[in-house]
């Protein structure tokens, strides 16, 4: 019994040494692919950004080469090793092979499928704040399975690239301006009128600097009138390049200024709302 398993290790032995030469020939191979992989998505990337003005899809396609690269090293370090039939495999029964993985790896497959066309459709850049049901963040990244959102608050969210070419996406960057308002009541005493509260905001408006006043001017709705009071509707547009700040922020701030306009004209805003 102990002749026997000497006898199967030292053949298992003689096998590995007589491998050995291809095993590190393979594993050179491969770390040298993985090398010159990385290199030349390296100057692949500095390629497309410089002749890009879209960074989002020039890190996607560096993403797509250095993988696909690295793939083709690893096929020919299998090749090396003598797994002729396995690289043939690979690469000859791609039906039979592609349902498989298709199969087993469907979200993966899904994902990566769904990120390919967000990088050529391109419905956001870097840096564009956008909402996919009820997150609402700046792109980060674009990547093989995901796209990267950072929410206000500071959380980055790994949303699905499926789910973002699926489900609605509403962008409020890309065309640099948003429409925005606000819904205020005013009491107009006693000889207070609509018309002279809507000019009063107007007038106001059109001297913030952040305020649009050519082709997208400010206006006032009136929206619901009652005894001593109405309600007024206030439109403007901001610049919505930084969301938070040109939208968001400058939102807030106008309507207090715009209710101390009011009630320093005489008129009483018991109410505000967004």
């Amino acid at each position: 019994m102990t002749t026997d398993v000497t006898h199967v290790l030292i053949a298992y032995w003689e096998r590995f040494l007589f491998v050995l030469p291809k095993l590190l020939i393979a594993l050179v191979l491969l770390a040298v692919g993985l090398f010159v992989a990385g290199r030349l998505s390296t100057l692949l990337s500095h390629r497309l950004h410089r002749r890009s003005a879209d960074p989002l899809l020039a890190d996607f396609l560096t993403q797509i080469s250095k993988w696909a690269l690295a793939l083709i090293a690893f096929l020919i370090a299998l090749n090396v090793l003598g797994f002729t039939g396995v690289v043939g495999s690979l690469l000859g029964a791609a039906g039979v092979s592609a349902f498989i993985v298709g199969f087993a790896f469907k979200d993966i497959a899904e994902n990566f499928l769904a990120g390919v066309i967000l990088a050529f459709n391109r419905p956001f850049h870097i840096d564009d704040t956008v909402q996919v049901n009820d997150l609402v963040g700046h792109v980060v990244a674009l990547n093989l399975r995901t796209t990267l959102m950072r929410t206000f608050d500071g959380k980055h969210i790994f949303v699905p690239n499926s789910m973002v070419l699926k489900q609605p996406l509403t962008n409020y960057t890309r065309d640099g301006d948003l429409r925005s308002d606000f819904l205020l009541t005013v009491e107009l005493g006693a000889d207070g009128t609509p018309d002279d509260a809507s000019r009063i905001i107007i007038s106001y408006l059109q001297t913030v600097l952040e305020v649009q006043t050519d082709a997208k001017s400010p206006y006032v709705n009136l929206e619901k009138a009652a005894a001593t009071t109405v309600d007024l509707r206030v439109y403007f547009w901001g610049d919505s390049e930084d969301y938070r700040r040109g939208v968001l922020q400058l939102k807030s701030r106008l309507m207090q200024e715009v209710k101390q306009e009011l009630v320093g004209a005489g008129f009483s805003v018991p109410a505000l709302a967004g």
